[in-house]
């Protein structure tokens, strides 16, 4: 099967979601990508566009899985992986943010392709706690093993510890106010956009902390992270991660 691409990727776009929307094993369409992110779009964007099948009949469209192009790229998969793609657990879960601001061009289910989307946009209750422990203890081990190699006179290896715990201490914040942790892509655009509450973690402040502990592995600066982070972790009831730490937190406090 093959895709014609048009004039433009809008027209492309169009062009195949009616496509896509004559085919009866085609039960949904799902947006995302930079196109769903207000003022993200630049001229180089494409559509990233996932095409739910049904389990239940045969469509030629399932040739196309992983289609790219410079207008339109295609995810296809049936119904059933639709339902847990993103999802804790699995070799995907990679995928999970990708849905977090995703439009439903088409529902052939009756709402239930929307209602699957808003189970991945945000992580439930349970799921958040679980989440936030682990990244939580993530976290601190990287620092921890930062300021060791830092206090022991090997900055060059402390800088490397250091960098490795951004990632940690992304997924432990977002974790924490229940929400999937963005792509570094779109960053900055989730803090202005939707505040994670408090202004300590506003991306006029968090940003700059964490380009700085990026740049050279600052030990105040992450000192001072870590404190942020442990007094939001303690609010939300994660006593019992950090106390497992025991005295070794002082690194990460003190000098």
């Amino acid at each position: 099967m093959r895709i014609t691409l048009g004039d433009t990727p809008d027209d492309t776009l169009t062009a195949f979601t009616a496509r896509a929307a004559a085919d009866p094993g085609v039960v949904g369409l799902v947006l995302s990508g930079s196109q769903v992110h207000e003022g993200m779009p630049t001229v180089h964007s494409d559509y990233d566009l996932h095409v739910i099948l049904s389990d239940r009949q045969a469509s030629p469209i399932a040739e196309l899985d992983w289609f790219r192009s410079a207008h339109l790229d295609l995810v296809v998969l049936p119904l059933s992986e639709f339902r847990t793609r993103g999802m804790p657990g699995r070799p995907d879960s990679f995928a999970r943010y990708s849905y977090v601001h995703a439009e439903v061009l088409l529902d052939r289910l009756d709402g239930a392709i929307a209602r699957i989307l808003d189970e991945k946009r945000t992580l439930g209750a349970t799921e958040a706690r679980a989440a936030a422990d682990g990244w939580l203890d993530a976290y601190v081990n990287q620092t921890y093993r930062s300021l060791k190699s830092y206090r022991d006179g090997r900055p060059a290896m402390g800088h490397l510890d250091a960098a490795e715990a951004v990632p940690y201490a992304l997924e432990s914040l977002f974790a924490l106010h229940r929400r999937v942790r963005p792509y570094n892509k779109y960053l900055q655009w989730e803090l202005e956009r939707q505040p994670l509450g408090e202004p300590r973690w506003d991306a006029s402040r968090l940003l700059p902390v964490l380009r700085r502990i990026l740049a050279d592995g600052d030990p105040p600066t992450q000192r001072s992270l870590f404190t942020d982070i442990e007094e939001t972790a303690r609010r939300a009831g994660h006593d019992r991660v950090l106390d497992s730490w025991g005295t070794d937190l002082e690194l990460l406090r003190h000098t």
